[in-house]
């Protein structure tokens, strides 16, 4: 029986989100003023403090296999509260800006990471859909924040309704797993489905459902219908949240879920996977071509770099995984530092999001157009940024594999989508225009820096990074 200090000390970071976000949520109602700017800079301190309970957390099983923790969740966990703690940063001012700047938001967010959280250390499929389901929900509000916005409420609907629609789905794979496996426990259904009796039609058809669901979660193509409307009309810090930290839940779920207690059935989700990535490769290259509004086109983007992360699922080994996991850490910088921009383009008070709207930003701002540039050369794979890195060993793992046509449609859709943050950069630096943006607030400045800095920097120290996934990986796979 493990010792309750050892319970205590694994769970420490999920009871601490969880107790933190009800005092806020408390200390906001009672409050008889805007108690926003204190919740959310109380909320980033304690993301901050978490961080540093899950790189302590002790590894190992708890509640007979529910919850788990090790060096996989701990690296999920941590890119995670790195998502979550930037979007905040950018809520300051653009919530006050916008005239929504309310203490609820901060609490949900809190909410969503725990749920996240959940989701990564999950060693049951119940416990997976508990995380799930917090996490849903809070983004659900979020989405919907600024209530007197025709574009947010509608993507907050959209968002809500093709949810349950996933969750509804995910559910029913899980029964019919449960079902025809006899389990809902990742450890015995991998014992279980070792023997052919029970990894029969039903099992695989209760995998696929599970599949589609996650697949939503991830806005991997064909279940990405939601992604440009709800990236459009959610404030710009909820689209940066819902592009950074709940990637990472995902993929990290999914990549758990299909080699745990699905791995011995690898031949029978394989070329799903691969699917998958191809088209969410093609819709995201393709699609984002003839899109003028930054938003939607960072929404296409996210489908296409989903689609290049699940190369690396459907290797199906351990180098796959650390690809997958290397993929997703420097897709996270990249895309708060890039959202960070997007908060950026305001003029005269009100927000701009047209991408025509950045000519001639290199001479008005050069710090700003450099930032992005380089965000922009990373997201399209150009060495020598990160993003070039990135894609290389997702690349490379395909090969090892054995699934060439893969990577080699993966490089193809690379170049093509190269296309559009081309024309970004090309628009910021050789087209006349004067965009009179506001002045930039400092929260602002220090996330689009950290994001560039960090893309631009990993290449030359990319040790640590490696070393990270490489335990991961190896914790997860064993």
């Amino acid at each position: 029986m493990t010792p309750v200090s050892v319970i205590l000390q694994s769970l420490l970071p999920e009871l601490l989100l969880g107790i933190g976000g009800m005092a806020l949520l408390v200390f906001g109602v009672l409050g008889k003023e805007n108690k926003f700017v204190a919740c959310t800079a109380a909320a980033i301190l304690l993301l901050i403090v978490t961080a540093f309970l899950v790189l302590s957390a002790p590894a190992g099983l708890l509640f007979g296999g529910l919850f788990r923790t090790s060096d996989f969740t701990r690296y999920a966990s941590l890119l995670i509260l790195l998502g979550s703690a930037a979007a905040l940063l950018l809520s300051f001012d653009y919530n006050k800006r916008e005239a929504i700047a309310r203490f609820e938001f901060p609490v949900l967010v809190l909410f969503a990471t725990l749920g996240m959280l959940v989701m990564v250390s999950a060693g049951d499929l119940m416990t997976l859909y508990l995380g799930l389901e917090l996490q849903s929900l809070s983004l659900y509000i979020c989405a919907a924040l600024a209530r007197d916005e025709l574009r947010s409420g509608e993507a907050g609907l959209k968002y809500f309704v093709l949810g349950a629609l996933a969750s509804g789905l995910l559910l029913y794979g899980i029964s019919l797993v449960y079902g025809f496996g006899g389990t809902t426990n990742f450890a015995a259904l991998a014992q279980e489905l070792t023997s052919s009796p029970a990894a029969g039609y039903g099992t695989v058809i209760g995998i696929v459902f599970v599949l589609v669901g996650l697949a939503f979660k991830l806005s991997a193509a064909p279940f990405h219908m939601w992604t440009p409307d709800v990236y459009q009309g959610a404030p710009t810090p909820v689209t940066a949240l819902m592009g950074t930290a709940p990637k990472v839940a995902a993929i990290s779920l999914l990549v758990s879920v299909m080699l745990g207690p699905f791995g011995h059935l690898i031949s029978q989700w394989q070329m799903l996977i691969q699917i998958l990535s191809v088209i969410s490769m093609l819709l995201g290259s393709l699609a984002a071509i003839g899109q003028t509004n930054i938003k939607r086109l960072m929404a296409y983007s996210s489908i296409g770099h989903m689609g290049y992360a699940l190369i690396g699922l459907a290797a199906g080994d351990a180098a796959g995984v650390q690809a997958v996991l290397v993929y997703i850490a420097i897709y996270v910088a990249m895309s708060f530092g890039t959202f960070a921009c997007v908060i950026a383009m305001r003029r005269q008070g009100k927000a701009v999001e047209n991408i025509y709207d950045l000519a001639g930003l290199s001479a008005q701002n050069p710090g700003f157009a450099l930032a992005l540039a380089v965000l922009m050369w990373s997201m399209a794979g150009i060495p020598p940024l990160s993003g070039f890195f990135a894609k290389l060993y997702v690349f490379s793992a395909a090969i090892d594999a054995g699934l060439v046509p893969l990577a080699v449609i993966g490089v193809l859709t690379s170049v093509i989508g190269a296309f559009y943050y081309v024309r970004i950069i090309k628009v910021m630096y050789f087209d006349a225009g004067q965009p009179n943006f506001d002045k930039t607030p400092g929260s602002v400045r220090f996330v689009m820096a950290a994001g560039a800095i960090v893309t631009a920097l990993l290449v030359f120290i990319p040790g640590p990074l490696i070393s990270a996934a490489h335990a991961a990986a190896s914790a997860l796979l064993g």
